[in-house]
């Protein structure tokens, strides 16, 4: 039986829409692999040793907005260098880094103290925040911490919540390292979550190289999240963004 016209027409359309998604998703990811390759070439030119450039937006798909992430070895100025060098690249977008959201480049700015430190860290005197065994996963059991926390945070909306994951000396250093901050970064989705802004966020995994004073590197009572409160004064706007506050 033929197909009616406008059924046929219907079915072309849809055929049409779908061969031009598969043609445009392989182009996208052809200059995917080509800024990758430029911004591979920009960062090495500057000295970013360890610094890679990801073009995939947080659904998956090929994007122009790169994230940067380093394994923590630069300093502020060489990162810096690299930001500029990769913003620089025709084509890209705006540039950020993984250990917080974009933030333009600043002159001239202060810090001072915000009263939510101590909230929080009155808070996290006799409690942690907890994880599943050797993952990143929140345990149950913190859920509600975390619900305090953000609750102590709402009053200092607007200023820079660094968040940083620590670990004990078991395991290998990177190993450590990687868990740490991505505990990290599930602590940041925890609060985002929780009503607390994004762009307001930092974080970052140290591992085991910031024991608690006092204790054993190998002690379990390393293994904490970490937040600093900070207020900053208006920012002066530049192209390039740079890390936040660390």
């Amino acid at each position: 039986m033929p197909l009616r016209p406008t059924i046929a027409i219907v079915a072309g359309a849809l055929v049409t829409a779908a061969l031009a998604l598969a043609g445009a998703t392989m182009s996208a990811h052809d200059i995917q692999a080509d800024l990758e390759r430029r911004a591979a070439e920009a960062i090495d030119r500057v000295g970013g040793k360890g610094v890679r450039a990801h073009f995939t937006s947080p659904s998956g798909w090929p994007s122009r907005h790169p994230v940067l992430e380093s394994d923590g070895n630069l300093d502020e100025g060489t990162r810096a260098e690299v930001a500029r060098a990769v913003a620089a690249i025709p084509g890209i977008g705006g540039v950020r880094w993984a250990d917080g959201e974009a933030r333009a480049q600043v002159a001239g700015i202060e810090y001072t103290p915000m009263h939510c430190q101590e909230d929080v860290d009155a808070l996290l005197r006799a409690r942690t925040v907890r994880f599943e065994q050797s993952r990143s996963t929140i345990d149950r059991s913190s859920q509600q911490l975390l619900d305090e926390v953000a609750a102590a945070l709402r009053p200092c909306l607007g200023s820079i919540i660094a968040i940083t994951g620590h670990t004990d000396s078991s395991g290998t250093e990177s190993g450590n390292l990687a868990l740490s901050r991505e505990r990290a970064h599930a602590v940041r989705q925890a609060l985002i979550q929780r009503g607390i802004p994004g762009d307001g966020l930092r974080a970052r995994g140290v591992g085991s190289a910031e024991p608690v004073e006092g204790l054993a590197p190998t002690d379990p009572a390393n293994r904490r999240i970490e937040f600093s409160v900070i207020a900053t004064e208006p920012l002066e706007i530049a192209p390039v963004d740079v890390p936040g506050a660390r």
